[in-house]
């Protein structure tokens, strides 16, 4: 497959974007960080622990098939959105960072007025999928788009823009259960705790990469913060989110299935932590991506165990 200049440093090698995508398109679809899954998977995966969930609290069996389905186009459009918004926003800030200075907007493949277009089709989409849902849900959903509109100004006002991330990233551990029960209960609510300690780690190590030019150009982080110490603050946060995710599967009435999982899951988040370098940044991006692997883990060890004690 030919290389493409204009393909983003992070973009995964040999992706479908640069490589079948007619080319009047690309830019879009790079907007969207369409060449870079993992964003939406780690959107996705915690409405998926939650519809698994609340199947396995009331002995459904699987959960909806068409709530995953439906979970699943969700998290790429409103995936895709976040990053078109944020790369509007931010658009002054990525032309200074040597990762980001190719992105479609500071590189002037795409204009503002183009991008915010296109961020509107997407919204669209999303509320389209949201409208799915029961009543309850819906309202849920929307409320999550304020966490969304402030996250990219966080980093430019404090050393936590991650926690940002984390309250709106995690937001369908919150979404999946309701959508299952049309209710809230304690279950969901420390999943969506656990999760947004599991975003600040991940995306910890992800900073990672930008250490040196954001240091330069101001914008703040928990990388930066947390500096030589980086790889133990991620094992405290994964720590505490594995605590939280336990309690929520114990509130949730998970049998050893649930927990069997999970404790699989904890041993590849400790093999993350024990990897987490300020010092390297090519690592950093393989050890983000690896939250895929935790999540899928945790998602079939609680599906496995609505199924045994369905």
């Amino acid at each position: 497959m030919p290389s493409h200049p204009e393909q983003i440093p992070d973009a995964l090698e040999g992706n479908w974007v640069d490589g079948y995508l007619p080319e009047a398109l690309r830019p879009f679809a790079r907007l969207a960080r369409w060449d870079r899954p993992i964003g939406w998977w780690l959107l996705l995966l915690p409405c998926w622990w939650s519809s698994a969930l609340a199947a396995d609290s009331i002995d459904k069996g699987f959960p909806s098939i068409a709530a995953l389905i439906l979970f699943l186009v969700g998290a790429i459009a409103m995936r895709g959105a976040g990053c078109t918004y944020n790369d509007i926003v931010d658009r002054d800030l990525d032309i200074a960072v040597a990762r980001t200075r190719a992105r479609p907007i500071p590189s002037g493949q795409v204009s503002v007025t183009a991008a915010t277009m296109f961020l509107l089709v997407q919204l669209a989409v999303g509320l389209v999928v949201l409208l799915q849902f029961n009543s309850f849900t819906i309202w849920l959903g929307l409320g999550s788009l304020l966490l969304v509109a402030l996250y990219p100004f966080l980093k430019r006002v404090t050393n936590w823009p991650q926690i940002g991330l984390g309250l709106a990233f995690s937001w369908g551990a919150l979404l999946g259960w309701t959508a299952e029960t049309g209710t809230l209960a304690a279950a969901p609510l420390f999943l969506y705790a656990g999760g947004v300690l599991w975003t600040i780690g991940y995306d910890t190590v992800y900073a990672i990469q930008d250490i040196e030019d954001d240091g330069l150009i101001g914008v703040r982080s928990t990388a930066l913060l947390f500096g030589p110490r980086v790889g133990i603050a991620v094992a405290i946060f994964y720590a505490g989110a594995i605590i939280l995710f336990a309690t929520a599967l114990a509130l949730a009435d998970a049998e050893w299935a649930a927990f069997a999982g999970l404790t699989v899951g904890s041993m590849q988040l400790a093999w993350q932590a024990s990897r987490t370098s300020r010092a390297d940044s090519d690592r950093a991006l393989a050890l983000f991506r690896s939250n895929r692997t935790f999540g899928l883990i945790l998602f079939v060890g609680i599906v496995a165990d609505s199924l045994i004690t369905a």
